[in-house]
């Protein structure tokens, strides 16, 4: 079944159609206007109240349509939760960063929606996976503490917030570190900024690239002396390219800083944040919940498996969400997208062909009830490249 989807405007979109999502809303509805002045920031597939996902024959809500016929779900995801799809699937375009944020074990997320139900609005946890549909900045993980610490050493402005660099054992000189940055007044960050422009002004490219001079200067520009800022000192910095993601688990600082992506998370909105964003803030929540003891030597890109010549699978840790990428080359004739034993949403991202009974376009996004195969019988173009999200449920 096709699915109209919703699009989220948010400050922070690519605005008109230097957008994905804008693009992907005029491929498949050629009638619509992209107004080039406004942010097209997310596209919603799912069921979440924020955005539901409309059944295009019909006009039936998807979620309407899924408690009447709860089997669509597949049998282990409808018992295990509760006949409600569990993900939100999405498309983001990023102009601007977005905050600095973690989200909540589901544990943590019951006690937070209990005690403060207007903020965070329900019981459940959010992890989260971001694909890159184009080159892709983000600050996510902790970066090594000794690489903080250099940059510590090197630039005194830090030190003289933080009063860290003699703290030996690695968890709390990041604890002690981190919270220093967050909670220092606002008239010390930026005379913190300011120094350290002056500082990278007088260097060669190389080392202003080493102190991140160009990152700090653009989120700077976007949030003026936001203690989130200096989070580039502090958190990795990761540029993917298209089709490598990272994953988002529970107490994990990130944020998104450019470019377009393929998202899975989740239903839910549960953020914690404390930087770079005129929202609500958080800032003791975050810096309780962190997770100052994981490894920070691993690579934060997340390693997908070759499912076979066609598919790629980024299957994560969590129940809620599994995501496969599908590039079809042109010379295939027929191809019948696997079974899932779960209900799923496929995206076409680019490339036009045929299925059984649809043209297949850029825009075009489906529901498959679990077990419900798609049948690629054409490929127009050099290649066909879609993404399906469904329930990681075996």
């Amino acid at each position: 079944m096709e699915l109209s989807c919703k699009v989220q405007e948010y400050d922070w979109g690519k605005k008109g159609s230097q957008s994905a999502v804008a693009q992907l809303l005029k491929k498949r509805n050629l009638d619509v206007k992209i107004d080039e002045c406004k942010p097209y920031a997310e596209l919603w597939m799912g069921t979440h109240v924020n955005a539901p996902s409309v059944i295009k024959e019909t006009g039936e809500l998807l979620s309407d349509y899924i408690d009447k016929n709860p089997k669509v779900l597949g049998e282990k995801v409808a018992e295990i939760f509760n006949n409600q799809l569990p993900f939100l699937f999405k498309i983001l375009s990023v102009n601007k960063a977005l905050s600095i944020q973690a989200h909540p074990t589901k544990q943590h997320a019951i006690e937070l929606n209990k005690k403060f139900p207007d903020i965070y609005k329900d019981p459940n946890h959010k992890p989260e996976m971001a694909i890159a549909l184009t080159p892709f900045e983000a600050m996510c993980g902790f970066r090594n503490p000794r690489e903080i610490r250099e940059f510590i050493t090197h630039l005194p402005e830090l030190e003289n917030i933080t009063r860290s660099k003699d703290e030996a054992d690695d968890v709390k000189f990041l604890e002690k570190s981190f919270r220093a940055i967050l909670t220092c007044e606002k008239d010390l960050v930026a005379k913190t900024i300011e120094s350290l422009k002056t500082r990278f002004a007088n260097l060669e490219t190389c080392e202003r690239d080493k102190y991140l001079s160009s990152l700090l200067d653009k989120l700077n520009s976007q949030f003026p002396n936001d203690n989130g800022v200096l989070m580039v000192y502090f958190l990795n910095y990761i540029k993917l390219q298209p089709s490598e993601a990272i994953y988002l688990a529970a107490n994990k600082p990130h944020a998104y800083i450019y470019g377009d992506c393929v998202e899975m998370m989740a239903s839910s909105d549960n953020v914690v944040r404390a930087g770079l964003t005129p929202k609500l803030r958080d800032v003791q929540t975050l810096l309780t919940m962190l997770d100052y003891t994981e490894d920070l030597t691993q690579d934060n890109r997340f390693k997908p498996q070759v499912e076979n010549e066609y598919t790629t699978l980024y299957k994560p840790p969590v129940q809620e969400f599994a995501v496969v990428r599908i590039k079809l080359p042109k010379s295939i004739r027929k191809y019948i997208i696997p079974k899932r034993d779960s209900a799923s949403i496929i995206i076409v991202i680019d490339g036009t062909g045929k299925s059984v009974d649809k043209e297949v376009v850029p825009g075009l996004i489906l529901f498959l009830a679990a077990e419900e195969v798609l049948e690629i019988i054409e490929v127009y173009s050099e290649s066909i490249l879609m993404y399906q999200g469904f329930t990681n449920v075996e």
